[in-house]
């Protein structure tokens, strides 16, 4: 007997979007406590914690926050 991949797969969306608020407020307060053990490294933690806010966004069908590439400019006439 093998583990169902997919039903794992599926709790684990459903959780997250149930509860993406509550892991959403513990990603904030995981990042004051490592700004508060590891001074002077901010913006690595600012990094990593708004990567892991887009990785939650993702599945509570949240629009992605980063603009979509424009096309390049056309060559001059």
């Amino acid at each position: 007997m093998g583990i169902d991949f997919d039903a794992l797969k599926n709790k684990a969306q459903d959780a997250l979007k149930q509860h993406g608020d509550k892991i959403d407020d513990g990603i904030d307060k995981a990042a004051g406590f490592a700004k508060g053990k590891f001074a002077g490294h901010d913006a690595q933690i600012d990094g990593a914690t708004g990567k892991a806010k887009e990785f939650l966004d993702k599945f509570e069908g949240k629009p992605d926050q980063t603009p979509p590439p424009q096309p390049p400019p056309a060559p001059p006439a």
